[in-house]
C-alpha cells in the first residue's frame, strides 16, 4: 500500500448501526432512506467515511451478523435500489462508504449450510466445520462459545456437530476450503464494483482454527466448556489467508481495511498493518477495552474490576509507540458491542458534557483514524432498563438463562454487570430531538430509547455553540489542518500518574502537548523539565479559560483537557 491509497489516515470515520439510527417509515426500525435522510448532518459533522455495520439479508438472530445473504439487503432495512441511492448520495457529498464483511461465519439459513446440512456428501457439507461425537458421544472438544455455552450444536439426521462460535445459528465457515476462499473473494468483488470503499472485516482474524480442534485448557473447573481462543484466534494460516484475499481482491482497490482482531498484541498488529508487507490499512485491537474486565476469556467481561489509569497509559502508549512507522492504528472508545464510553470512562452525571469532550480530546489527538460512534458526538449514555424483558440482543439474553436461569446467580447482580457491559447500551435509538421517540421513529422503536432523550439529543447540541457535538466538530476539524495530529510520535508525559493522562506529540518542528484530567477533582502538577511551552497557543480546550501554560505547573479542573500547539 503506496502513498497514494492512504487517504484513510487522514480520515474520521463514523460507524452507523443502521437498525437506531433513522426510521423513514414509521416499523421502528432504522433504515437505508433513514441513513440518506441524515447524510447532511455528518457532513455537518465533518467526518469523512460512513461504516455501515451488517445490512445483509439476515434472519436477525445476531442482529445482522448472521447472514443469509451476502449481495442482497435485508427487508426492514430497504433493497438494493434504496443502496445504491444510498452511496450515490454519499459520494455526491464527498463521503465515503465502508461496508462490514463478515466472513468467519454465516446464518444456518443460508443458502449454503441448508445444502450443507442435507447429506455429509453433499458439495457444500465442507463449506463448514463438522465433527462426529468424541469417545463419550459428546461435543468433539470444550470449547465455549462467546456467547455462553459450547460452541458446538448436533445435528441428528447426520449424526454430527457444526462450529459455531457465536450463537448456534451463526456457524463458521471452513477456510481450509479453498472454494469457500475463492466465493468470498467473488462476493468482495462484487461490492467494490459496486462502488464500496472497504471493508470492516468482522472477527477476521478467526477464520484459522488450529489443526484438529483440541481441547481448551481448563482454567474454570466448574465450568462445563473452557475458552479456547489459544486454537481460534490468530490462527496458524490466518496471514496466509488474508495474503491470498490481497493478491485476489484488495490490491486492486484503493480502499480502507480495518479488521476487528481481538487476542491481537502490539507485535501482530505491525504485521497486519505493515503498509509494505501487511494484510490490512489497520485494525481495531481490544485490550484498552479490557482494561476494566476480569481476565480469562469472553466471561470476565461481565466481572467488575478496578482499574488503573496507568494500566491504560501502558496499553495505548505501547500501541501508539510500537505501530509509529510500521503499521497504523485504529482510535475507538465506542461501537456496536461496546458500552457507552462517558458512562464507561467518564461521569455521565455532573461533568457529563466535561468528560464527554475530555476523552474526545484525548483519543481524537493521538496517531491513527478515529472512529466516532452513532450518538458518541452527542455524548449518549449507557440506559439502566429494570428488567431483563427490556433487552433485545442475543448476548445479554443468553447471559441471563446462562446465569440466573441455569446457575442461579443473584439477578440483580447480573442486570448490574448488563447496565454496565450490555450491548444494547449502544443499540438503543438515535437521540435526534426531545419529541416522543427521540425522533427517532413515528412507530414503536425496536429497542427502546433511552429515557434521557429529552436532555440529551442532536437538536440541543446543535443550539448549543459548547455542546459536546461542536466540540467533535471542532476535533475533526482540527485533524485536516494539522499534520502533527496524523503523523506526530508519541511520548507519555508523567507515565506513573493515575489521575492525569498527558502526552507530547512531535512531527517536522510542530509540537502538540496534550493534558486530561480523568477525576472529577481539582488537580495540581507541576511540570517535567523537558516540556516547554515557549510560543505555544492553546489548540483545543473544553472549559472556558485555559491554564496558563507558562506557568511553572498546571492546575485541572475536573475533567479538564488542553491542548498545546507550538510551531
Amino acid at each position: 500500500m503506496g502513498q497514494s491509497t492512504q487517504w484513510w489516515k487522514n480520515s474520521v470515520v463514523y460507524q452507523i448501526y443502521p437498525r437506531s439510527f433513522n426510521d423513514s417509515n414509521g416499523d421502528g426500525i432504522g433504515d437505508l432512506e433513514g441513513i440518506i435522510e441524515k447524510l447532511d448532518y455528518l457532513v455537518e459533522l465533518g467526518i469523512d467515511v460512513i461504516w455501515l455495520s451488517p445490512i445483509y439479508k439476515s434472519p436477525n438472530d445476531d442482529n445482522g451478523y448472521d447472514i443469509s445473504d451476502y449481495q442482497d439487503i435485508m427487508t426492514e432495512f430497504g433493497d438494493l435500489e434504496t443502496w445504491d441511492r444510498l452511496i450515490t448520495t454519499m459520494h455526491e457529498k464527498g463521503l465515503k462508504l465502508v461496508m462490514d464483511l463478515v466472513v468467519n461465519h454465516t446464518s444456518d439459513e443460508h443458502f449454503w449450510f441448508q445444502e450443507a446440512k442435507k447429506s455429509k456428501d453433499n458439495p457444500y457439507r465442507d463449506f463448514y466445520i463438522w465433527r462426529p461425537p468424541n469417545e463419550e458421544g459428546k461435543e468433539p472438544n470444550n470449547w465455549l462459545s462467546f456467547f455462553s455455552g459450547s460452541a458446538w450444536e448436533y445435528h441428528e439426521p447426520t449424526g454430527e456437530y457444526y462450529l459455531h462460535l457465536f450463537t448456534k445459528k451463526q456457524p463458521d465457515l471452513n477456510w481450509e476450503n479453498p472454494e469457500v476462499r475463492h466465493k468470498v473473494y467473488e462476493m468482495m468483488r462484487w461490492w467494490l464494483d459496486r462502488g464500496v470503499d472497504g471493508f470492516r472485516m468482522d472477527v477476521i482474524n478467526l477464520i484459522s482454527k488450529v489443526e484438529g480442534l483440541p481441547d481448551a485448557p481448563v482454567t474454570k473447573p466448574d465450568d462445563e466448556f473452557q475458552w479456547g481462543s489459544d486454537y481460534f484466534a490468530n490462527g496458524p494460516r490466518f496471514m496466509e489467508f488474508m495474503q491470498e484475499m490481497k493478491e485476489e481482491v484488495l490490491d486492486h482497490y484503493d480502499i480502507l481495511t480495518v479488521g476487528e482482531t481481538g487476542f491481537v498484541t502490539p507485535e501482530e498488529g505491525k504485521q497486519f498493518t505493515n503498509e509494505d508487507s501487511g494484510v490490512l490499512s489497520m485494525l481495531f485491537q481490544f485490550q484498552h477495552m479490557d482494561v476494566d474486565a476480569q481476565p480469562g476469556g469472553q466471561m470476565g467481561k461481565w466481572e467488575e474490576k478496578d482499574w488503573k489509569l496507568t494500566e491504560l497509559k501502558e496499553i495505548m502508549s505501547k500501541w501508539q509507540v510500537e505501530l509509529f512507522n510500521k503499521g497504523w492504528n485504529s482510535l475507538y472508545l465506542e461501537n456496536h458491542d461496546q458500552p457507552r464510553s462517558v458512562s464507561r470512562f467518564g461521569d455521565d452525571g455532573e461533568y457529563h458534557a466535561e468528560s464527554a469532550k475530555m476523552l474526545a480530546t484525548w483519543l481524537h489527538m493521538m496517531q491513527g483514524t478515529p472512529y466516532v460512534y452513532q450518538g458518541q458526538e452527542i455524548g449518549m449514555t449507557n440506559v439502566h432498563f429494570p428488567s431483563i424483558d427490556d433487552y433485545e440482543d442475543v448476548e445479554i439474553r443468553n447471559l441471563w438463562q446462562d446465569m440466573v436461569v441455569e446457575k442461579g446467580h443473584d439477578p440483580d447482580k447480573i442486570l448490574k454487570a448488563i447496565h454496565e457491559k450490555g450491548r444494547d447500551n449502544a443499540r438503543t435509538p438515535m437521540q435526534w430531538d426531545s419529541s416522543e421517540n427521540a425522533g427517532f421513529t413515528s412507530g414503536t422503536p425496536w429497542l427502546k430509547v433511552n429515557p434521557n432523550y429529552d436532555q440529551i439529543n442532536v437538536e440541543k447540541e446543535r443550539e448549543n455553540p459548547n455542546s459536546i457535538f461542536h466540540y467533535y466538530k471542532k476535533l475533526i476539524a482540527l485533524r485536516k489542518e494539522h499534520e502533527v495530529i496524523v503523523n506526530g510520535d508519541h511520548n507519555l508525559i508523567w507515565p506513573e500518574d493515575e489521575e492525569v493522562y498527558a502526552y507530547k506529540r512531535e512531527h517536522e518542528g510542530e509540537t502538540l502537548v496534550v493534558v486530561t484530567n480523568w477525576t472529577g477533582e481539582t488537580i495540581e502538577r507541576p511540570w517535567p523539565e523537558d516540556v516547554s511551552f515557549d510560543g505555544a497557543s492553546v489548540m483545543i480546550h473544553n472549559y472556558s479559560g485555559a491554564p496558563d501554560a507558562s506557568k511553572e505547573g498546571i492546575t485541572l479542573r475536573p475533567y479538564e483537557a488542553v491542548v498545546y500547539h507550538q510551531k
